[in-house]
């Protein structure tokens, strides 16, 4: 049976001015996550990439513990925007693309 893409948290909520370090875990595809990674896409926008405007670089890229991943922190987003966080990893030589809806309030 097909795994659900959109992680069961989505949609998400996040105020404008929050700051919030996703982790996802990766156990409903499989164990130890490898070279994790994440775009952020501004679906207001036409899906626009914005990975660069809203995670903070100086936090690194992201890491992995077990079966959890952190992705580096989300913030800036704009008010009344919705986001597509797509998360990304490899279970072995597969990869997966899950993801997330990010509704930005006040």
């Amino acid at each position: 049976m097909p795994i659900n893409r959109e992680v069961k948290e989505s949609p998400l909520n996040q105020g404008e001015d929050e700051r919030i370090p996703y982790r996802l875990t990766t156990t409903p595809w499989g164990s130890n996550p490898t070279s994790p990674g994440i775009t952020v896409k501004d679906i207001s926008r036409g899906f626009q990439d914005v990975t660069a405007q809203v995670t903070q670089p100086a936090g690194g890229p992201p890491t992995v513990s077990g079966d959890v991943i952190t992705m580096p922190i989300i913030y800036g987003l704009t008010q009344g925007h919705s986001y597509r966080a797509e998360f990304s990893f490899f279970i072995g030589t597969t990869k997966y693309e899950p993801f997330a809806i990010i509704n930005c309030e006040h």
